[in-house]
């Protein structure tokens, strides 16, 4: 559609952190494992985040194509006849989703069952439509056997990190140091959190979450904010860290796969969704309420 350099890789990578927060998200799971907190209520309280930045990321592609015309040409148009025919392709994902989360907000089934019940269901929806391959299945199981080797050494590392942080109560030191200074919950809030942004910078987001958390998790709780809330905006600030200079991982990812756009102008083309991650981050600020714990709360 010959759409500008930075407009295809600054919204590939900004579109790629969204992953990461929306349900199913790992970074949730792991954080809800670590900490103690409901996978569900993580899950239910991150609805409202992920759309919120969703449609912030949205606006921002709308922003960039009206501000520069010639960076994002007008498409073909399709006929209502033509969508209509394209629905029954993504029908399956919705129904898939949707008994899932339905399950886990009704509290029928834990987060692991879920996980499990989810897998069955992709394989029944496989079969029943025909596409699934033997090589597919194979590919599917080595696929997941390396993401949870890989989840499983990080939390394993973090484990190990967490017992040895312990030990030199280096966490407990901290909260007692900051607990001295004479500045409002909010400002020490809003250092944690840059600290963060820089960390999603150079580390992957589930690695950096887990040797932070002992560190942070207790100084949070110490000034009274809610552990799901704060949940839900350490993945958005993390992820956020993924797309800015001068180590954003998803960047590296999309320089690396488009090889005829230069890293500088992956670079430049994600910068322009920043304010997005800011404003949905000063959102959930304001009202913590309305956008996360009103739906977590309702879970059993």
């Amino acid at each position: 559609y010959k759409y500008h350099p930075m407009v295809n890789a600054g919204s590939v990578a900004a579109g790629a952190t969204l992953g990461v927060l929306i349900p199913p998200s790992i970074v949730l799971v792991v954080y809800g494992l670590y900490t103690g907190q409901s996978i569900g209520k993580l899950f239910f309280g991150n609805v409202i985040p992920s759309a919120i930045l969703t449609l912030l990321i949205a606006a921002t592609v709308m922003y960039i194509c009206l501000r520069h015309p010639e960076w994002g040409p007008k498409g073909p148009k399709s006929t209502w006849s033509e969508r209509m025919r394209a629905l029954p392709e993504i029908i399956d994902i919705l129904i898939l989703f949707t008994i899932i989360m339905y399950a886990l907000f009704t509290g029928v089934v834990t987060a692991t069952e879920a996980a499990a019940a989810s897998c069955a269901l992709g394989l029944a929806i496989c079969l029943i439509r025909r596409k699934l391959t033997w090589k597919g299945f194979m590919a599917s199981i080595g696929d997941t056997l390396r993401i949870s080797c890989l989840v499983f050494m990080i939390v394993a590392g973090a484990t190990v990190f967490g017992r040895f942080l312990a030990i030199t109560r280096l966490p407990f030191e901290a909260a007692s140091w900051i607990s001295t200074l004479d500045l409002p919950n909010w400002v020490l809030l809003w250092m944690i959190l840059i600290c963060y942004i820089i960390g999603g910078c150079v580390m992957d987001a589930l690695a950096f979450l887990l040797i932070s958390l002992p560190i942070f998790f207790p100084l949070v709780t110490a000034m009274g904010y809610d552990p799901i809330w704060f949940g839900q905006v350490v993945c958005i600030v993390t992820t956020m860290g993924a797309i800015m200079p001068p180590i954003g991982i998803c960047c590296y990812i999309v320089a690396g796969m488009a090889k005829d756009i230069p890293l500088g102008t992956v670079f430049r083309g994600s910068l322009y969704y920043i304010p997005a991650y800011i404003i949905s981050m000063a959102i959930l600020m304001l009202s913590p309420y309305w956008t996360v714990l009103v739906l977590s709360d309702l879970v059993k």
